[in-house]
């Protein structure tokens, strides 16, 4: 089938996307999430990471029946229109999107800026995120297929880190160290159905950054093909990495080790008595930590164009520069507001805020799904199973329901900002002008990549 003609280039081929997903899914998260699970399961690490690989595949399912029916830049947001016929609805589930990518952006750039970037060069911390924002900024610029190339790299570089961690466990096992026994054992006291599911509800996390591929769908090559497999493939990748490493985790250290420490990984290592200078671990986490703000960005602004391009942002958000055509305004625009969230301070509450407003936008998908299954395209796409996105809802709900009264009241404030922006924007020139919309692209055929 030939894919519907847009003003981006489609260069995404399926690897790409492949290790697109695989790159944001595999976060700088899993570097530290090892001790907090632990605290939760003991050595039992492998069973919450399964059980939210699951939890994810719900979701996911949604996302590759609406993307492939809907291949249009703006995810959630595009779907939510479609479904639900009222643009304040569609508005604020791509404004929670931006609000969680923007702030996800500018937590990583901090992240990159502090002890990670100290082993290596001392440069105030807000200096330094507000120069990385600047080089992610320019290269999210220059072109998808340049971004993805680094990513692919950055990437790889990512889960050589991780693979790492298995081998050199697998090594102290060879040796007779270690003890593989600690796999099964939960904590004194606790009930092992509910202390997988509160380890699941942590792990969730990890797997959260599938759904920037939806940003990215006009840029892929035949999505309704390449799209499924690539973002199932990527999630079940990033699923049995997850548990291999938490296998490692609870073989080299015992959970009261694990938990206390806020470098879990590189104990690990060290405790594998295998040499692996320190510094090491330090250049990857600066890698893990990189690669997700490029992508976070890349979605950020993938989502403002498309938003643009619906008539709930103005239409300014959707020009794009004339040769390299990404959308330079949406780039420019998505990263002003990550540098001053960089501003703020103490960004703990706001990740904490990120999944909320994330569980919303991941909830208006699976409802989508359903309610447009009696909307008819005239494209082959990807179905999932109707049961799927109904256990997608229940999913959601559990999470939902886990996050505390600040976290809830912050993302009140943030959506309640949203409505007013979006009525500011519609009084202010945010309707949209359909001559204007196609601005920096009409010298010229769309190319085909």
């Amino acid at each position: 089938m030939r894919a519907e003609p847009t003003k981006l280039a489609r260069r995404i081929t399926g690897p790409l996307l492949f290790l697109f997903i695989l790159g944001d899914v595999l976060g700088a998260g899993i570097y530290a999430l090892m001790g907090e699970l632990s605290g939760e399961v003991g050595g039992v690490l492998w069973a919450p990471l399964t059980v939210a690989l699951l939890l994810a595949l719900l979701t996911a399912g949604s996302y590759a029946e609406l993307v492939t029916k809907y291949p249009r830049a703006g995810g959630a947001a595009v779907f939510a229109e479609r479904a639900f016929g009222r643009p304040v609805i569609s508005f604020l589930v791509g404004f929670s999107m931006l609000a969680a990518g923007v702030t996800s952006a500018a937590g990583l750039a901090l992240a990159f800026s502090g002890d990670y970037l100290a082993t290596f060069v001392d440069i105030p911390t807000t200096v330094a995120a507000l120069a990385f924002l600047a080089l992610v900024a320019c290269l999210n610029a220059r072109g998808i297929s340049e971004s993805l190339k680094s990513n692919v790299v950055m990437t790889a570089i990512e889960v050589s880190g991780l693979i790492l961690v298995i081998v050199v466990v697998a090594l102290m096992v060879g040796r007779g160290d270690g003890d593989v026994g600690r796999v099964t054992e939960f904590p004194d006291g606790t009930t092992p159905a509910l202390a997988i599911l509160g380890g699941a509800i942590l792990a969730y996390y990890s797997f959260v950054g599938f759904e920037t591929s939806a940003n990215v769908v006009e840029e892929i090559k035949d999505p309704s093909r390449v799209y499924p497999r690539a973002l199932f493939s990527a999630l079940i990748t990033a699923g049995v990495v997850y548990a291999l490493v938490g296998i490692a985790s609870a073989v080299a250290l015992p959970p009261a080790e694990l938990s206390q420490s806020s470098g879990p990984l590189l104990d690990v290592v060290a405790a594998s008595g295998v040499a692996v200078p320190g510094w090491l671990f330090s250049l990857i986490a600066l890698i893990a930590v990189a690669n997700g703000a490029l992508l976070t960005m890349i979605m950020s602004s993938r989502l403002t164009f498309g938003m643009s391009e619906q008539g709930l942002l103005p239409a300014l958000f959707a020009r794009v520069l004339p040769n390299r055509r990404t959308p330079w305004v949406a780039i420019v625009a998505t990263t002003a507001v990550a540098m001053v969230l960089t501003l703020i301070g103490d960004l703990s509450m706001l990740a904490e805020t990120v999944v909320l407003l994330l569980l919303f936008v991941f909830l208006s998908a699976n409802v989508s799904v359903l309610v447009l299954r009696r909307d008819h395209v005239d494209h082959d796409h990807f179905q999932v199973w109707t049961f799927v996105p109904v256990l997608g809802i229940g999913s959601c709900v559990l999470l939902l329901t886990q996050q505390s009264a600040k976290v809830w009241l912050l993302a009140a404030a943030l959506l309640a900002g949203g409505v007013v922006l979006y009525f500011v924007a519609r009084r202010f020139g945010g309707q949209r002008n359909q001559t204007e919309a196609r601005v920096d692209t009409t010298d010229g055929p769309t190319r085909s990549a």
